[in-house]
């Protein structure tokens, strides 16, 4: 078919490698803004979400629509995070071209297998962009080399071979035909620009035929209700026609058809074969139906989702302070807000336990912490139990998903890295210095091993650390991991935390806690120095008598409380442990609060055990 003037292109790459900076200078350059609107002076454009900011990294997959050289350019934008996998898995369909964002310094990493992989499948046309060629430590040869093999590995056809590389530095908006000898010369971003027109094909997309459309996303509005996007598989559509929805077989009226444009869309008379499209009136369907004409109604393949990794318990806040900071704090808000989530969260698993408490299950740590923080910020209040491997059930083995964990650190820190992963029983595959002054480690783990140490790496090696890591399969259930936790401080009473009860507590460990903090009995208040758990009262005061000496009178000091994220604490807790969340606070607690409760589940652990 001839060229329609359109290209859709995904943008992939590993976390931190410079793909949204890229898009920002898309954006930018493109003139789909004035240049007096705030969007030119901003960063990260597209992470408009408050917790994509926060974080850096991009959580929700968007699209975008530039125009050069009377081209629509619809710029599809995913996550980076393994985590966030899904996101890429179900909006790849939409696209027809990938521009692959490849880091200059730290090369092709866990993640960059993963959404290469997945483009191949899906036969998309590839532009490498190696980035950030003005690092310091930039080594672009080795990384070109190591794009080569990758490619090489992962390739199921030989045009696949055949992929142009540009060169770029995403922070000034400038991309390269040929290395530059000085990442100071003048540039903009038109290169890549050109390669997109010239390398992207159009949409092969059939106009002929009637109308039939994957749904790859949803979004809200409050006026028109439930948008469906998605990539018009064939034919066209417009405001008032009759479509049918596979997940039910119902009929459905066409309200608007819109398209993209910079930041918004525009209502449109008629979309064609090949347009990415935001159509409302169809309020019932969800990601991966189909919607089409009357005449033919067998659904288009759905996206296939890689299984999720991890799961663990969540319910209702249980705790003494339950439903004092929240605005939803019963079972059944919490069961609707998560069933709600399940229509645009594809990787996320619900069931409902017979205890009434739910079991979510996510493919990472990250992924998992991305949605409770969520909940708590939307006034939700819940309590949840440790992250833990999903084990499967393979030719009559009980096995377990193993990851690649690539590590990149100062060469300084070489063995504070050999010391933590061999506790984890990590099988390195490979050590590669850079340049003499980091070192690149590869490692298998198994994913229960790994749990925890991303933030122990990053406090260890004073934030320096590249960790990154990536599901490559399973394998038979090893041997258990010794714990690496010490035991808690745990609170004896209900009450204010005070100074002088503190005091008595930091000779035993560090504290979680303030003075002027509330607590409760079975609230976990500090980490002790010592490996059994102890309980300490920290709302005892001084004993006031009419008496004074000269050391009575000490002024109390008190080392400052170790505040955790909510990351930190999910990796904190142990089996029988629980986290507390609530809009204002995150408490660790003990399961069974009182000490006697305690005894008796370990007494009754211990006879069934025997």
């Amino acid at each position: 078919m001839t060229d329609r003037k359109i290209r859709n292109i995904a943008v992939i790459a590993h976390v931190d490698h410079g793909k949204t900076t890229l898009i920002d200078a898309l954006l930018k350059q493109s003139h789909i803004f004035r240049d007096n609107q705030a969007e030119m002076s901003q960063t990260t454009i597209l992470d408009s979400n408050d917790l994509e900011r926060e974080k850096g990294i991009t959580i929700l997959a968007k699209n975008t629509a530039i125009s050069y050289h009377d081209v629509k350019i619809n710029v599809i934008d995913t996550p980076g995070h393994a985590d966030f996998s899904g996101e890429v898995e179900r909006t790849l369909g939409m696209a027809d071209g990938a521009l692959l964002i490849i880091d200059a310094q730290e090369g092709p990493m866990p993640q960059t297998r993963f959404v290469l992989k997945k483009a191949f499948e899906l036969n998309l046309k590839i532009i490498v962009v190696i980035n950030k060629i003005d690092k310091p430590y930039a080594r672009v040869p080795e990384v070109i080399d190591k794009t080569d093999n990758l490619f090489l590995e992962l390739a199921t056809r030989d045009e696949q071979l055949d992929f142009p590389i540009l060169y770029a530095v995403g922070r000034d908006g400038k991309a390269f035909k040929e290395l530059p000898t000085d990442f100071n010369q003048p540039g903009d971003i038109t290169p890549l620009m050109d390669a997109i027109l010239e390398y992207i094909p159009s949409p092969e997309n059939s106009l002929e035929g009637s109308f039939k459309m994957l749904v790859s996303s949803l979004d809200y509005d409050s006026h028109k209700g439930r948008y469906i996007i998605g990539k018009i598989f064939r034919g066209s559509i417009k405001p008032g026609d009759k479509v049918v929805l596979s997940g039910n077989n119902r009929s459905y009226t066409i309200e608007t058809v819109q398209l993209s444009r910079g930041l918004s869309r525009y209502e449109t008379n008629e979309a064609f074969a090949g347009d990415i499209v935001a159509l409302t009136g169809v309020s019932d369907a969800k990601i991966g139906d189909t919607i089409a004409n009357a005449a033919d109604t067998e659904p288009l393949a759905a996206p296939k989702l890689t299984e999720p990794t991890l799961h663990m318990t969540i319910a209702a806040n249980t705790s003494p302070f339950s439903a004092r900071e929240g605005q939803f704090t019963t079972s059944r808000q919490l069961e609707d807000r998560l069933y709600k989530e399940l229509e645009t969260n594809l990787s996320l698993k619900l069931e409902k336990l017979e205890s009434g408490k739910f079991q979510i299950s996510g493919k990472g740590e990250l992924h998992l912490a991305i949605l409770l923080e969520t909940l708590r910020r939307q006034g939700y209040e819940m309590e949840v139990g440790k992250p833990e491997v999903i084990v499967r059930t393979i030719d009559g083995i009980s096995q377990e998903p193993v990851e690649e964990v690539s590590i990149i650190v100062p060469s300084e820190y070489l063995g504070t890295i050999t010391q933590e992963i061999g506790k984890r029983l990590g099988v390195m595959v490979k050590m590669e210095p850079i340049y003499g002054v980091e070192t690149e480690f590869t490692y298998t783990i198994p994913t229960r091993n790994i749990i925890g140490l991303r933030s122990l790496l990053l406090t260890a090696t004073k934030g320096t650390a590249v960790f990154s890591s990536q599901v490559t399969g399973y394998q038979p259930v090893g041997n258990p991991l010794p714990k690496l936790r010490r035991g808690v401080l745990i609170s004896s009473e209900t009450g204010e935390a005070l100074a002088y009860g503190l005091q008595n507590a930091q000779g035993r460990g560090i504290t979680f806690v303030g003075p002027g903090t509330e607590v409760y009995e079975g609230m976990i208040i500090g980490v002790n120095a010592k490996e059994e758990d102890i309980e300490i009262n920290v709302t005892k005061g001084k004993k006031l008598t009419n008496m004074r000496s000269q050391a009575s009178d000490g002024v109390i000091q008190l080392t400052p409380a170790t505040v955790m994220s909510l990351e930190q604490s999910l990796d904190f807790l142990e089996g029988d442990e629980l986290l507390e969340i609530t809009p204002v606070s995150l408490r660790l607690r003990k399961k069974y609060l009182t000490e006697i409760d305690r005894r008796r589940t370990n007494r009754g652990q211990s006879a069934i055990s025997q």
